[in-house]
């Protein structure tokens, strides 16, 4: 070893020569999976080569095994969590109808329009705003008892407007 080589350790490739086996060892054990463990080290491999001559004078091993487990760390938290393997698929398959949809939004739009304007300016600014009682009444100049009377009568005209299909489709009771 020349004094260069001692100044500034080992190079990469030689480093990932002799460590490599070590480290990809510590990946599997971090992931519990060897494509996984190959995927976490390439990735650390990748971070840490750009850096290596500050990173080889020092500790390049304990460098890259930090790097091992924050890089693991920083993946497991991001994991999206949503899906589950199961042995068999669930026995219920939800299949939206796109159709009932736009004959619901566009029933519900027509019955909107034949409210009376306060009664349409409530719901709109209540339920599709989602402004509380005393935004909608501070907008509106009036009370927030009269928000609330107006929002009752003009929810028992659209129960009468919207046929119980309709009402099924989005979750309630005719």
């Amino acid at each position: 070893m020349n004094q260069s080589e001692a100044d500034t350790g080992p190079s990469f490739e030689e480093f990932v020569a002799a460590r490599g086996d070590r480290l990809y060892r510590a990946a599997w054990l971090l992931t519990g999976d060897a494509h996984a463990a190959e995927d976490l080290l390439q990735t650390v491999l990748a971070r840490v080569w750009p850096k290596w001559s500050r990173i080889a004078r020092d500790n390049p091993e304990a460098y890259t095994r930090r790097a091992l487990v924050n890089t693991h760390a920083s993946r497991w938290r991001r994991r999206w969590r949503g899906e589950i393997p199961t042995q068999e698929p669930p026995d219920v398959t939800l299949v939206r109808d796109v159709f009932a949809e736009v004959d619901l939004e566009q029933s519900l739009a027509g019955a909107i329009r034949q409210l009376p304007p306060r009664q349409r300016a409530v719901v709109v600014l209540r339920y599709f705003e989602d402004l509380s009682v005393e935004e909608t009444a501070r907008l509106l100049g009036c009370r927030p008892g009269t928000v609330k009377s107006q929002a009752a009568k003009a929810l028992r005209i659209l129960r009468r407007h919207l046929a119980p299909s309709h009402l099924l489709e989005v979750g309630e009771r005719p």
